[in-house]
């Protein structure tokens, strides 16, 4: 049993002021793996008061002594790589596979890359006879979900670290062991007492009394987009910043200059990945019409191959998060029968053989209409839909015709491909099934959010911009 029952604030282990205890459910059983306590408004009260009186000398350390702390922090975090993996599996069910080579990896990605930042960023430069100095803001809260638990927790507090803001994490009280262990590792590294502080808690009362709290000059949420909504408009009340990394709906275009086989069986193993709990998930497959009958062929004989088990087997694929995660997919993929899509492969219940655990058929439907609801709305589970386009214009159109943008694939010949890039409105755009660019920025168009993390670019969001006049005499 795993019991998070204390929150880090001020340099140490304390006890909830709020005395409201929740099971953690283990997704691949059902089993309760640990306990984790909520929070409440004074526990947040105490954990914004420490980062605010930290922030007075934290935000005037120099760039060598940040650097020197990130130093530390990376050999901390790689130092609990096993312990964080074996976190991961229990709590969001990730196959031990995936916790090892990416959920642990992304992690550690985020502070080699922001400490790497620190060594070339620009903080002040001149301006005429003016001085642009970029200062740390102030007291940041983050929230993070728990669908890439690591990633995203260290995609905020990376970079807010790198500015010297001081800062509150939250993370998602369902998947709460792996922020329990990133307040350990920063702690191991010598973080200076009240710069980072950890509160478990719900949205409604934690993330609430965060997002209101008037003593926070930011916050930095990923989540969903009607969620964002929420935490936007009780930010205002205090006129703060609000960074947002919500919800997709990502086309994926495969062109007819694609090798029709390797575009579709990737689209198909990105989609897959994680359970298809990836916001920026290439979800719709955009095939031209005369290839639409071959790109089923190859997407169900691809989406066969994703076996899906216990996260200690050699399953590609292990549940979702949660039993209201499930809930909500098999909703949705019953909405695909109700609306007239074909099922190519997948369907509604748990796949044969697993009785108990939030495990899902890999799913795929085939004759879908941009209009339907598996082709608006963000699913979040390992479903994929098949759009056929007359040509590239109906194809670009279909693509951008979403409320979302956060991300968006093109397969084919080069040229072509970064054409086609270009005319999409999304905030990253992969041509060819390529990688993951963790220093490349990350955000959306539309309501997939606002503001940018990764790489050097989400420095810039955690600064405020000062300009002094006079710093320099005219020319």
């Amino acid at each position: 049993m795993r019991n998070n029952l204390q929150f880090y604030i001020d340099g140490t282990w304390v006890q909830p002021k709020s005395t409201t205890v929740i099971d953690v459910i283990n997704p691949a059983d059902e089993s309760v793996v640990g306990q984790v306590a909520l929070g409440d408004a004074s526990d947040v009260d105490d954990a914004v008061s420490a980062a605010r009186k930290a922030f007075e000398t934290y935000s005037l350390t120099s760039i060598e002594e940040r650097i020197s702390l990130f130093d530390r922090i990376i050999a901390a975090y790689d130092k609990r790589v096993s312990d964080l993996a074996l976190a991961v599996t229990d709590e969001m069910g990730a196959p031990q596979w995936l916790s090892e080579q990416l959920q642990v990896t992304v992690g550690v990605a985020h502070f080699q890359i922001a400490r790497a930042a620190l060594e070339t960023y620009r903080f002040d430069e001149p301006l005429g006879t003016s001085e642009v100095v970029r200062e740390p803001i102030g007291v940041c809260a983050l929230i993070t979900p728990w669908n890439w638990p690591l990633m995203l927790m260290a995609a905020k507090v990376a970079p807010a670290l790198a500015a010297g803001c001081t800062v509150v994490l939250k993370p998602s009280e369902i998947a709460p062991f792996s922020g329990t262990i990133l307040a350990e590792i920063l702690h191991d590294a010598g973080v200076p007492k009240g710069v980072f502080n950890l509160v478990h808690g719900d949205g409604r009362v934690v993330g609430n009394a965060l997002t209101s709290h008037p003593d926070v000059d930011l916050v930095s949420f990923t989540g969903s987009t009607a969620a964002g909504i929420e935490v936007a408009r009780t930010g205002a009340l205090t006129v703060k910043r609000v960074h947002q990394e919500l919800g997709g709906k990502s086309p994926n275009i495969v062109l007819r200059s694609a090798d029709l086989a390797s575009a579709v069986e990737g689209g198909v193993a990105q989609m897959m990945l994680n359970s298809g709990q990836n916001c920026s998930a290439p979800s719709r497959m955009l095939v031209h019409a005369d290839q639409v009958a071959e790109a089923i062929s190859y997407a169900k004989a691809a989406a066969e191959t994703w076996s899906v088990g216990h996260p200690s087997s050699n399953a590609k694929m292990g549940p979702v998060a949660s039993e209201a995660q499930w809930n909500k997919i098999q909703r949705l993929i019953q909405s695909g029968f109700d609306e007239g899509a074909k099922l190519v492969t997948g369907g509604l219940g748990r796949p044969d053989g697993l009785d108990a655990g939030f495990y899902v058929r890999p799913t795929i439907f085939a004759d879908v209409r941009n209009d339907m609801t598996i082709a608006r709305e963000e699913i979040f589970g390992p479903v994929l839909v098949i759009i056929a386009y007359s040509d590239e214009e109906e194809a670009v159109r279909i693509a951008n015709d979403t409320t979302y943008g956060l991300a968006a694939y093109v397969q084919g010949e080069r040229v072509a491909a970064e054409a086609i890039a270009r005319r999409l409105r999304a905030g990253q755009v992969y041509l060819n099934n390529v990688s993951l660019d963790l220093a490349a920025p990350f955000g959306g168009y539309k309501q997939s959010g606002n503001g940018r993390e990764w790489g050097p670019m989400a420095i810039a969001e955690f600064l405020e911009t000062k300009a002094i006049i006079g710093f320099r005499e005219a020319a």
